[in-house]
């Protein structure tokens, strides 16, 4: 499936139709306007990644599960990925719960909390 068809996918899954507007300017926000007919083996991981995340997206959920969002990126690709996440954020409400290593990543978000062995060990 190219870019388009794989973030439109939960869509086509739930015989919901596709809103064209809302599906070019998630592309726009995604940086993948000139990429939407691409294939995934076109695509850089950043591209992969940011595809990943519109499928999650396009039906506006309130809440995104995000588990290592940034986990096998280059620097720049996990910077944009962040930056994405955090407009999503601020821009559609979307509450954002992400699972990261990265303590610089977490750094970012209105509350951290620490998990080790499947217990709370710190909620900052």
């Amino acid at each position: 499936m190219n870019v388009e068809e794989n973030i439109t996918l939960p869509l086509s899954l739930d015989n919901r139709k596709i809103d064209r507007k809302r599906l070019n300017d998630l592309i726009h926000l995604l940086g993948l306007d000139s990429r939407k007919t691409h294939l995934p083996n076109e695509l850089s991981g950043g591209q992969q990644q940011r595809t990943s995340i519109g499928r999650a997206m396009i039906t506006n959920p309130a809440i995104i599960l995000a588990d290592e969002p940034t986990g096998n990126l280059d620097s720049k690709s996990s910077d944009e990925i962040v930056e994405l996440l955090k407009r999503s954020n601020r821009d559609y409400k979307q509450t954002i719960v992400m699972i990261t290593h990265n303590m610089e990543i977490a750094k970012i978000a209105d509350r951290i909390i620490k998990i080790e062995d499947g217990k709370i060990v710190k909620d900052m």
